[in-house]
């Protein structure tokens, strides 16, 4: 059985040298509330009771106050369980942004040593999340090495940015077909031809910078200076348990951007279109800030003395970067900062850009491009809403700021996830083209209903997991966030005791399907390409490296249930039989279920 930390129940009385046992303090209201759903200070491992996109609940730790003092936490030790972990991806959500992981693993890899294990050595010393107790913080003990060492990391990050100017010169000059040689056309001859393009459509000029700097700055200003909330980080075993504290104000930073966004493009001062108009060059300014940021961040660790688990092999610790904490000005917390803000608002911020191009050029905004407005808008304010939820995520509690989450947040993320919207702003008069005669209109019909619906289990699925968490926890509190949905809480759920204290959740969406919100990730993906028809591939990147990161995340999370609840999660696989899909009603609830008070 594996271990964590656990902020859920007192742990258990093994014996550390130097902790001191403190009493748990409430914490004091905050007279600055956000938006911000109430999102659990401990975001639990993604089984039954804990869905990935973390960033739709509407339950959790009471606010707290914008001074720094410290609330006391629980003594720091050793229990039954596993850490937290992220299981979304995007979160960006929650929305995580793909890299989140679900095994407690760094993301890809196959450690047995993670996500909270204790693994016990030779001199009775426990390994956690690659650290050893009692020795140095700043070595990685795991001897593990993600995404193939080395030579992997070094391809992917040659490779990625290969692959997002590829993709772009399809989208852009090849009617959104694979770029390919000419007749005639010699392979030399090919590859100068596509870099011309690069150099002649994507330079990364300085209106491009100012763009994308102006963007990235304003919103460091609105985390540090709107309302928002305080929460806390997972306990951090080699500082005896200490839990960072974070400022959330995901909520007043989204609607705070849309007005003033609005507000430019109705003014004229700036057209909001123009952001498809320079897509290639902010492309590259995105791709260079990452590989720049990247390579400021870690010299920056390694020159104040701020690396932690490193491995000693310079380009793999440069890939998964070098400092875990990175902060600045006491409340700006760099991995904070960067998982929602960026990714997520530049991706609505592009699909509202191609409806102000269709409209002032048509006179009109067509179905398919309000459909993309809705899916992005819901994606990218469930992440804001549910900001306080993200620094119990395994990106924030183990993933070290790299170029992994650097890059992957300034370009990759915004930059590739939108081939959805590419493809429809640059084919606005023809979107209608992609229907059979007769079909568009009930098939438009069926993808709104749809989507809506799926948006409802997907937000009303995570909300059910939080309240209960937290009502586990005795941090329960309201909080009044958009949209408000029917069903945000299971009352009395039926959950199943495990060993390990633990409670499976056996009711609500959970009593339908283990993995349901996958199911509604999987559904939003593949519709955000759906709508594009099946005239360009590149739309489809996003639905294809989603659905197969889905699928092996979940096999992920079943083994590692498995291991972590025994005989409870076979009793709960039995229960609920059905993995993604309900294709019937649950079987009869067994005797070995129990009710919980509300």
């Amino acid at each position: 059985m594996s271990e964590r930390y656990s902020l859920r129940q007192t742990p258990k009385k093994t014996e550390h040298l130097g902790f001191v046992e403190t009493p748990r303090a409430r914490r004091p209201y905050n007279r600055r509330k956000s938006q911000a759903p109430e999102g659990g200070t401990e975001d639990e491992a993604d089984d039954s009771t804990s869905a990935n996109e973390s960033t739709t609940s509407n339950t959790g730790s009471a606010p707290s106050t914008r001074t720094r003092s410290r609330t006391p936490s629980q003594k720091f030790g050793v229990t039954k369980g596993d850490a937290t972990m992220n299981g979304n991806g995007h979160t960006n959500g929650a929305a995580t942004n793909g890299y989140g992981t679900i095994d407690g693993k760094t993301n890809g890899g196959d450690s047995s040593i993670g996500n909270g294990a204790a693994k016990k050595a030779d001199d009775a010393k426990a390994i956690i999340d690659g650290w050893e107790e009692g020795k140095d913080p700043k070595i990685d003990y795991s001897g593990t090495f993600d995404f193939g060492g080395s030579f992997g990391v070094t391809a992917m990050m040659i490779g990625f940015p290969l692959l997002m100017y590829y993709m772009w010169i399809g989208a852009t000059f090849y009617e959104g077909r694979f770029p390919h040689r000419a007749e005639g056309e010699s392979m030399g001859e090919f590859f100068r031809h596509m870099g011309n393009l690069v150099y002649e459509h994507a330079f990364p000029s300085a209106y491009a910078w100012a763009i994308y700097w102006t963007f990235f700055i304003v919103e460091g200003a609105f985390y540090c200076l709107l309302p928002g909330v305080w929460t806390y980080g997972k306990p951090l075993p080699f500082e005896g348990g200490k839990q960072l504290r974070y400022y959330c104000s995901g909520m007043w930073s989204f609607y705070t951007t849309i007005l003033i966004v609005a507000a430019l493009h109705l003014t004229g001062l700036f057209k909001l279109y123009t952001i498809l108009d320079e897509f290639g060059p902010i492309m590259s300014v995105a791709i260079i800030s990452g590989f720049l940021v990247s390579i400021v961040a870690y010299f920056s660790a390694l020159a104040r003395g701020a690396q932690h688990r490193m491995t000693g092999y310079h380009i793999y610790d440069f890939f998964m970067g070098a400092e875990l904490n990175p902060r600045m000005f006491g409340i700006l917390d760099f991995k904070m900062f960067f998982e929602v803000r960026i990714p997520w608002y530049i991706l609505f911020g592009l699909s509202c850009a191609a409806a102000a191009r269709q409209y002032e050029q048509l006179g009109y905004v067509s179905a398919e491009v309000w459909f993309l407005i809705m899916a992005h808008f819901l994606y990218a304010n469930a992440c804001s809403k549910g900001e306080e939820s993200i620094p119990t995520t395994w990106d924030m509690y183990y993933e070290k700021w790299g170029f992994m989450l650097i890059f992957w947040n300034l370009a990759g993320v915004p930059l590739s996830y939108c081939h959805c919207t590419i493809y429809l702003a640059n084919h606005l008069d023809t979107i209608h083209l992609n229907y059979p005669p007769g079909l568009r209109t009930p098939l438009l019909i069926a993808l709104f209903t749809s989507y809506l619906f799926m948006y409802w289990v997907w937000d009303t699925t995570n909300s059910q997991k939080n309240r209960f968490r937290s009502s586990e926890r005795g941090t329960l509190s309201e909080r009044k966030t958009f949209p408000q949905l029917p069903w945000q809480a299971v009352t009395n759920p039926r959950v199943i005791k495990t060993a390990s204290g633990d409670s499976i959740l056996v009711d609500g969406w959970y009593g339908y399907a283990r993995k349901i919100h996958y199911t509604c990730d999987a559904f939003f993906a593949l519709t955000w390409g759906a709508i594009c028809g099946l005239h360009s591939p590149f739309p489809w990147f996003y639905p294809v490296f989603f659905c197969c990161m889905i699928v092996h995340r979940a096999y992920r999370d079943i083994q590692r249930c498995k291991e972590k609840y025994g005989e409870s999660w076979t009793e709960y696989e039995r229960l609920v039989p059905y993995l993604f899909i309900p294709v019937g009603v649950p079987p009869p609830q067994s005797p070995k279920l129990t009710e919980t008070q509300s």
